[in-house]
């Protein structure tokens, strides 16, 4: 990986770097998949949205791709993430399909049931990778799919506001579960050992700001690990994000159990 103004400058030294890469292969009695090795651009020049990066690799160009896959997250030319959130939206729409079936079902569709099953296999797909692309201005593409899911938790219509059905459900919004993920994350990387650890606490103007116009990682883990106390910051989102309850009830307090004394124990689809 490299950073540069220059596309010459950038191909020269990712070519130097495969000739590094295939010293060390030769070495090792290696061979380099050149059929699945790719090589990708990412900037924002309008003007050149289609130009293809040249790296050679033992006189042979690597395919180019402009959308490649990395750990099943599919990298755009400017880094919005729609391809990946587009494929994420028809995966969730298919897993809460079949939440929809649990529901209708005349066994297992206890409000339990239908939140445990909710949150495994909806919310944990849902926030694959989410320190990536929580920042993208196309987290909007799931967010109706989960809010449909919660829909079914509890039993309420489409005309019900979506800021209360994660009170209803018992379940945090998504825009702080996708928070918390990348505060995990941040912690994990202020350990010395860690992979990103120079790049959170030595940041370079390189390293934190390649895309301007985009939100980088580092910045948004700094800004979240400089918070004193999250868990207040985490309730105080909560209740900015939600209305508040007319209850005596807590709004941040309120779960399955709250849930189980207003409504039936099994949840009807509308």
């Amino acid at each position: 990986m490299h950073a540069d103004g220059h596309w010459q400058a950038a191909e020269g030294v990712l070519s130097k770097d495969m000739a590094t890469i295939s010293e060390y292969l030769q070495t090792w009695k290696l061979k380099l998949s050149t059929t699945r090795t790719v090589s990708a651009v990412f900037h924002l020049n309008n003007k050149e949205p289609k130009r293809e990066m040249k790296v050679t690799f033992n006189s042979e160009t690597l395919p180019f791709c402009s959308e490649p896959k990395y750990l099943g997250v599919t990298l755009g030319r400017s880094l919005t993430y729609r391809r990946y959130l587009q494929s994420l939206h028809k995966k969730l729409t298919s897993r809460v399909a079949l939440l929809r079936r649990l529901a209708v079902s005349d066994w297992g569709a206890g409000a339990t049931t239908l939140r445990t099953a909710t949150l495994a296999p909806v919310h944990s797909t849902a926030e694959y990778c989410a320190p990536v692309w929580c920042r993208s201005a196309n987290t909007c593409l799931i967010d109706p799919t989960t809010n449909d899911a919660l829909r079914i938790v509890t039993g309420c219509l489409h005309p019900t506001q979506a800021d209360n059905l994660p009170i209803l459900a018992g379940i945090y919004p998504a825009e702080l579960r996708r928070s918390g993920a990348t505060l995990s994350l941040a912690r994990r990387a202020m350990e010395p050992g860690n992979l990103l650890h120079s790049a959170l606490i030595c940041p370079s103007s390189a390293d934190a700001w390649r895309l301007k116009s985009r939100h980088p990682f580092v910045p948004a883990a700094q800004q979240l690990i400089s918070l004193s106390d999250n868990k207040n910051i985490r309730a105080a989102h909560w209740t900015e994000l939600v209305p508040k309850c007319s209850s005596s009830t807590s709004c941040v307090d309120l779960n399955i159990g709250f849930i189980n004394n207003l409504f039936s124990i099994k949840f009807r689809p509308e």
